[in-house]
This record gives structure tokens, C-alpha cells and sequence, in this order.
């Protein structure tokens, strides 16, 4: 297997978080998750404590999201909607950067807004921030890498998926930007094997993806052939 694959189903957040979502996809989502031993399930807070309960026995983490997926809540909603999330039982949330402030240089504003997010949770929770990558510029996405990491979160992530996917470049981008001191989320279109090859090449640790499943089996599938 090529290296950059190996543990490929712990990179994964397996995610749902379109509108039409009910119960039982929910649950779905949370067996397949066991089932392939992904890192976490990324979910809307609403159904958090479903989630819990299903998982009540297995490692997989719950993440939960805060201003998704435009990032234009108030500062003190996105705190609320984080807290909340955690209290439900998620072990990391992503919450959505104020793309207009990004997109306008006010990244002090942002970087405020996220240390707002992060004193309001416990340390152990792990803080991702979107910046809906292909909105800004190559210079923009550094600047807001930056404000990222000076607001104390832990990932850095490409965008939401709802305006357009991760490319390389701008994974490449970022690794570069943050410097060892923060780690790459990639999201947004991944549905290939190779396409997870590629972001994770370019320096993504974390992989969100809503075709988790279909890659492992393809992973799976080249295995076999392999052997």
C-alpha cells in the first residue's frame, strides 16, 4: 500500500450534514463509521446526542459544527451553538470562519472570534476552523491560517463543501502557512481513493468526506488485487 494511505480510515471524518438528514441516516452513518473504524462522524448538532447514544460503545469521536455552513452567526451563537454541541457529546467541532471578514482583511476580527470559540471550550476538544478556502485568494488563505492559529484552534480546514471542494493547491497552501504549529483539514469532493492520495501528499491530516465508505471499499478492493 502507498505509505500516504496507510491508516487511511482514521483520517476520515465521515460526514452528514445536508439538510434532508433524519434518523436513521443518522444511525446509519454511525455503524458504518464503527464498522470502518473512522476517526469521527461530522454531524449537525442536532443530532449529537443521537449519535452518542449509538456510539455510546465505540471509539469513533462525534464532531459537531458551530456557524455552519456560512459562518456569518454572531460571535455569541457560535459559542453557543460549540458549548452546546460538546455538552451533547461532541469531541471536536468545526466551526465556520466569517468568510466576509476574511475576504475584507479583517482578520483580527476573525482571530478574535476564534478565541472567543476556543476559551469557551474544554482543552481536550479539538477546534477546527473553515475559511471556505475557494473564496479568497492564495494570499488571503495564509493571512487566514494565521488568524487561525494565533486564535488558538488546532486545524486549519479547507472549506464546507456546500461552495466548492478542496484542490491540492490550496492544501499545499495551508500546510505551508501553518507551519507545523496547527494541522491541515481537507473537505469538500473527495470522493476517490486517489484524491485522497493527493490531499494528503499535500500536507491534510484530516480528510472530511461524505463517500468515506465507497473509498475504503475501493482500498479495499486494490488489496485484494494485490494479494
Amino acid at each position: 500500500m502507498n505509505n500516504s494511505l496507510s491508516g487511511l480510515n482514521r483520517r476520515f471524518d465521515h460526514a452528514l450534514l445536508h439538510q434532508e438528514v433524519n434518523e436513521e441516516d443518522i444511525v446509519k452513518l454511525c455503524r458504518d463509521a464503527v464498522e470502518y473504524d473512522f476517526y469521527s462522524i461530522a454531524i449537525n448538532p442536532v443530532w449529537v446526542r443521537l449519535a452518542r447514544q449509538t456510539l455510546s460503545d465505540s471509539r469513533v469521536q462525534i464532531l459537531s459544527v458551530s456557524g455552519f455552513p456560512l459562518g456569518a452567526s454572531r460571535t455569541d451563537m457560535k459559542v453557543a451553538e460549540a458549548v452546546k454541541g460538546v455538552s451533547d457529546g461532541a469531541r471536536e467541532i468545526d466551526m465556520v470562519a466569517n468568510i466576509g471578514w476574511l475576504a475584507s482583511n479583517q482578520f483580527g476580527k476573525v482571530e478574535s472570534e476564534i478565541k472567543e470559540v476556543r476559551k469557551s471550550l474544554p482543552y481536550n476538544v479539538i477546534l477546527k476552523v473553515i475559511i471556505e478556502a475557494g473564496k479568497l485568494s492564495k494570499e488571503k488563505q495564509v493571512e487566514a491560517a494565521r488568524a487561525v492559529i494565533n486564535g488558538g484552534a488546532q486545524f486549519v480546514k479547507t472549506c464546507t463543501g456546500f461552495f466548492g471542494g478542496a484542490t491540492v493547491e490550496q492544501v499545499k497552501t495551508l500546510h505551508r502557512a501553518a507551519a507545523g504549529e496547527i494541522e491541515v483539514k481537507a473537505s469538500g469532493g473527495i470522493r476517490t481513493l486517489q484524491r485522497c492520495r493527493e490531499l494528503l501528499e499535500a500536507g491534510a491530516t484530516r480528510l472530511g468526506s461524505s463517500s468515506s465508505v465507497s473509498i475504503m471499499k475501493e482500498l479495499y478492493s486494490l488489496e485484494s488485487e494485490d494479494d
